[in-house]
């Protein structure tokens, strides 16, 4: 890669814009696509040969290229709204351009006239379109001119309306005492940690998590980001709901325990709630100890992106954290792992690190940061702001025509509200005063429901779209008739239920050989039941690393599965992964939905 082009921005573009009479850009919405910088050779003024650093062009979908932005005619102004609209919508909200490259990839960069009137220009049609800028970095081109040229790369967000702000979950695994439920208190209450333990008291949700000081439960915490990239929490917002009201972005961060004792409930974290990034969280002076590693080989067995975060720096000698940092590096780049460990230093490493992490699966950033001193706290929270979402939006349309389909993943009783399921929407759309059916029961049947409301975020929300996480109320349903691993669908969907299924599996451990009668702990999406393995195709018995079809079947009672749904099971050190290839003793909605509506039991 170039280095002008690596210190410009990191061999990594999302958009760009190309040069001409003024200011002009190319810009690209959402995830876009990764970029290698080149050389591309030419003559320079007076016949000197110049050799200015370029970007590929970018692929485009029924766009122009030629996007000038200094003083454009009212019919070019209208047609850069449009494209502007396009590249928001692919974005899910968020588009990045660069401008001061022509649209063949040449950074020419603009003078300081030109690129002020194109960001003028730029913000017109931000405005335009309901949305809001900020330029995140500025550097020069090395390019032959006797002015200075620039090149400046700006965010475009839209604000939201309907409380449709975007908005990913980040799963936070780590060791217990790694400092993973106070980063977050920090990053969410706005105030740093005493050092003492005062920034976790507001996640924990248990007497005896206060007393211990560990996290044993799943719980939420939200950070948001506004239109114009700042944060917003609940050092100026007293509630959620006006967290919600006031952002553009939402990171819903889910604080997983970190003792080997609640792993059941990590991992449950980890496949039932579905989330689009995990943040390992490593202590500076422990180094990678404890469960480390076994939430690090999850989150690459499930296949989340993952970046690391060093805390308790200031703990620490600059050496000691050098060392941890080599340790982490050290194992990335294990042919069991092939990571490219991305060491974030500055404000620019943090914009590269987000742009070529959602892009690339082997990029893996690492923080080295205090939640005492604050120190690289706010590089945390610029890569959190530029992250974009794996999905764009053609995938979130699929999903959302499809059947309604809500895991069920924690039940409550709230007074006055009565029965409330907490979970995520897999497809579909949820609204408030929808029937649904939920189930399968012990006996595989399915029960019909009412959703009397829905939150999302702690705030009051109407419709409820695929990929988003809400709780439900169903007022006086009876609590006693769920249980986590159920699904709500739609009544006219065919559920596949059953006890007998079938997987292909890696085994990643067994002390000696897994055979028949084997009894497992099976995760696959929200459900968790024990099951015994019935066959091992082809094999009489299998040892660690080896690859088989096991058949399993689930001891107490049936459950909702899917062809191709990751699997994952364990017992004791014994550790596997896989996908479900087949299913077996299907209950079909005939037999069950309709013998239970005809039973009278229960009514909307």
């Amino acid at each position: 890669m170039d280095s002008r082009v690596s210190e410009l921005f990191g061999g990594c573009c999302r958009a760009a814009a190309p040069g001409g009479g003024g200011g002009a850009l190319r810009g690209r919405g959402g995830l876009g696509g990764g970029c290698k910088a080149k050389k591309k050779g030419g003559r320079g003024r007076g016949g000197k040969a110049n050799n200015p650093p370029y970007l590929p062009p970018e692929v485009r979908v029924g766009s122009s290229c030629q996007l000038k932005l200094v003083n454009p005619s009212q019919y070019r102004f209208e047609h850069l709204v449009t494209q502007m609209k396009w590249r928001l919508q692919e974005g899910r909200g968020e588009a990045v351009y660069q401008i001061g490259v022509e649209d063949n990839g040449l950074l020419v960069g603009l003078s300081e006239e030109e690129m002020r009137a194109s960001l003028k220009t730029l913000r017109r049609m931000a405005e335009k379109v309901g949305a809001d800028i900020t330029v995140l970095r500025e550097r020069e081109v090395d390019y032959d001119s006797d002015i200075p040229r620039k090149i400046t790369e700006v965010l475009v967000r839209k604000v939201p309306d309907n409380q449709q702000f975007l908005d990913l979950r980040v799963a936070v695994l780590g060791n217990v005492d790694s400092g993973k439920s106070t980063l977050l208190g920090v990053l969410t209450q706005g105030e740093l940690d005493n050092g003492r333990g005062r920034a976790r008291l507001n996640l924990f949700r248990h007497l005896h998590e206060i007393q211990s000081g560990r996290t044993s439960s799943i719980s939420f915490e939200i950070l948001g980001f506004n239109s114009k990239g700042e944060v917003v929490n609940y050092s100026d917002s007293r509630t959620a709901e006006e967290i919600c009201e006031s952002s553009s972005k939402m990171i819903t961060f889910i604080d997983l325990a970190g003792h080997h004792k609640y792993l059941k409930t990590t991992i449950f974290g980890l496949t039932s709630y579905c989330p689009d990034f995990a943040m390992l969280v490593v202590s500076a002076n422990t180094g990678i100890a404890g469960t480390t590693r076994e939430h690090l080989g999850l989150a690459m067995a499930l296949k989340v992106p993952f970046f690391i975060v060093i805390s308790k720096v200031d703990l620490c000698s600059k050496s000691t954290v050098e060392r941890t940092v080599k340790q982490l590096e050290r194992i990335l780049k294990q042919p069991g792992c092939n990571k490219l460990p991305l060491l974030v230093n500055s404000d620019d490493d943090a914009v590269t690190a987000a742009q070529q992490f959602a892009q690339s699966p082997n990029i893996t950033p690492i923080f080295t940061l205090s939640s005492v001193s604050g120190e690289n706290l706010d590089l945390l929270k610029v890569f959190l702001n530029i992250l974009p979402p794996l999905t764009n939006s053609k995938e979130q349309e699929e999903l959302m025509q499809q059947l309604t389909e809500f895991q069920v993943d924690e039940i409550y009783t709230v007074p006055e509200v009565g029965t409330v399921v907490g979970g995520t929407l897999s497809s579909g759309i949820c609204r408030e005063g929808e029937n649904l059916v939920v189930g399968p029961t012990d006996d595989g049947k399915f029960l019909q429901l009412k959703v009397c409301s829905i939150q999302r975020n702690r705030s009051a929300c109407r419709v409820l779209r695929a990929g988003q996480a809400a709780t439900l109320a169903l007022g006086s349903f009876d609590r006693s008739l769920l249980r986590k691993g159920m699904v709500m669908v739609s009544p006219e969907m065919n559920p596949t239920i059953c006890s007998v299924f079938e997987a292909e599996i890696v085994l990643l451990f067994h002390a000696t050989t897994f055979r028949k009668g084997f009894q497992v702990t099976v995760h696959v999406g929200n459900v968790r039941q024990t099951a015994i393995v019935e066959k091992i195709h082809g094999k009489d018995k299998l040892r660690t690393g080896e690859k088989a079809v096991v058949r399993f079947r689930f001891i107490k009672h049936p459950e909702y599965l899917k062809i191709g749904a990751k699997l994952l099971f364990r017992e004791g050190v014994t550790k596997g992964i896989g996908h479900v290839t087949d299913l077996q003793g299907i209950t079909t909605k005939e037999n069950s939905l309709e013998e239970t509506l005809g039973t009278g039991g229960l009514s909307f």
